[in-house]
């Protein structure tokens, strides 16, 4: 397991991250998984014993027992808290006022008592805005966060979900006001779907800010032993919940280029997606979620699955993504400015 810093701070987290949405029973979040008290020790454990000191949760998941949940856990194994980096969220609906909900001062500030309490801890390592929230000013939500950092309940804070120019707007007030600034992002990004790479990922590396991805297996599509591209196999996540939207002619492609690459070193295609992901320099560390110990020691596995150069150039090309504007125009700028050669983008596909 290495281990990597979180943005610019000093503190250390491992390349995979711990995630909880198979924590807990209650509501929409079943369809992710229902772990109770001592599946849930279990995993916490057998994450621990592998090197992981990186937990995520938040407080909409399972309607807050994911926190509760992983709070006990601790306690249940003894493990200590200064012994882990946890991290949850807050933005979602918790409550039926209109104010249970959203990024402002005062929602955050009952939001992070909350999960406090669940979490049966003094303080949350990494705090983090789960969506941007359209209606409370950024200046309003950071300072709130800055000043949850002040008083010790928080660490360092984070967001999720945003676009590039919402972060970098971010960032930019927080250097003005003096704010305590957002060290991550946690975003959706896998090998079969790289959107991320056109805006996001250019920022990270710019203004140091490190990233932590949600779903690497597209919502268990890359985790299938067989995908058609049209459907998904009885019994699978996306059978039930069809998310997050992946361009599916295109995953199947990666899929296809991945198995060889499986086979020749006897892992799972899950294994192979894992490991394209943490080969990329970007990347902080990847969540993982796990309703069972084979399913999180075959996701464990990945941090010993080295992939070559040209295994990676074959899922780099199968992966690529088409070039839109300004990005062809951007590259052949820069090709003319490092004296290059520029490779003009294909032609569109004709209209159907």
């Amino acid at each position: 397991m290495k281990y990597k810093q979180l943005g610019r701070s000093g503190l250390l987290v491992s390349e995979l991250c711990l995630g909880t949405m198979t924590f807990g029973d209650k509501g929409f979040w079943q369809v992710m998984g229902s772990l109770g008290q001592t599946a849930v020790d279990d995993i916490v454990r057998g994450a621990k014993e592998a090197g992981i000191n990186f937990i995520d949760t938040a407080d909409v998941y399972a309607e807050g027992e994911s926190e509760r949940l992983l709070g006990q856990a601790l306690k249940n194994t003894g493990i200590a808290r200064n012994e882990v980096v946890i991290a949850t969220k807050a933005y979602a609906i918790v409550g039926p006022g209109v104010n249970d909900r959203g990024s402002s001062r005062g929602h955050l500030f009952d939001a992070v008592a909350a999960s406090l309490k669940r979490l049966q801890t003094d303080y949350i390592d990494l705090y983090q805005v789960h969506a941007f929230d359209p209606i409370t000013p950024v200046e309003e939500t950071l300072g709130a966060l800055d000043n949850l950092v002040q008083r010790g309940m928080v660490r360092y804070v984070g967001c999720s979900n945003w676009a590039a120019w919402q972060l970098m707007k971010a960032l930019g007030i927080s250097e003005r006001r003096g704010f305590a600034r957002f060290e991550t992002i946690q975003s959706f990004y896998t090998v079969a779907s790289r959107d991320l790479e056109r805006e996001i990922v250019p920022l990270l590396n710019d203004q140091n800010v490190g990233l932590m991805v949600w779903s690497p297996l597209a919502g268990g599509l890359l985790a299938d032993k067989a995908v058609d591209g049209k459907s998904a196999p009885q019994g699978s996540r996306r059978a039930s919940f069809d998310f997050p939207p992946v361009d599916r002619p295109r995953a199947e492609k990666v899929i296809e280029a991945m198995r060889p690459i499986a086979k020749a070193h006897g892992a799972s295609v899950a294994r192979v997606a894992l490991a394209w992901l943490l080969a990329q320099k970007h990347v902080t560390s990847v969540i993982i979620g796990a309703k069972s110990q084979d399913q999180l020691k075959d996701n464990i596995a990945a941090t010993d699955l080295t992939l070559t150069t040209d295994e990676l150039a074959i899922l780099d090309q199968a992966s690529a993504l088409p070039q839109e504007y300004p990005g062809w125009m951007i590259a052949r700028q820069s090709a003319n400015r490092l004296g290059g050669t520029y490779q003009a983008p294909p032609p569109l596909p004709p209209r159907s």
